[in-house]
């Protein structure tokens, strides 16, 4: 699971439980599977990104993110590969956890497709490539 590992190797998971309780079941599945956290990729929405961009880190703060929260919480550590992807951020005064939780409009759901498979791209070239030519060619 990770960059820099045989691809014979990865583990692609999604956790059943809540977002924001998402941190308990990934790190049972990498000490299950005795995954460093430098080693485990994380996909999650990002409001501080338009719709549709990606970026890619290591580490870093949560920025209010619970899922990030939870996840660093239960590995002890913020050193995990982070995958973007931008819903942008809510219009006037609609509320955050709101907004993160309502449908894709009509207009955006026409590039949802796309925005999946070059999420996907993301991973793989990461996996492939290390984070430096990742960011070069997906942080935008």
């Amino acid at each position: 699971m990770g960059v820099g590992v045989d691809a014979h190797s990865i583990i692609l998971a999604k956790s059943k439980s809540y977002m924001n309780e998402s941190g308990g079941p990934i790190k049972a599945l990498a000490s299950f599977y005795s995954v460093e956290p430098s080693k485990i990729i994380v996909l999650h929405d990002e409001l501080d990104i338009p719709y549709a961009a990606i970026r890619t880190k290591v580490a870093g703060g949560d920025n209010g993110h619970n899922g990030l929260k939870s996840l660093t919480s239960s590995l002890g550590t913020a050193d995990y590969f982070r995958v973007r992807l931008g819903i942008g951020r809510p219009m006037g005064q609609q509320d955050p956890g709101d907004f993160v939780l309502k449908q894709f409009s009509k207009e955006e759901k026409k590039t949802l497709d796309e925005f999946i498979d070059r999420g996907a791209d993301c991973v793989e070239f990461l996996i492939d490539n290390g984070l430096d030519l990742t960011q070069s060619k997906f942080n935008s």
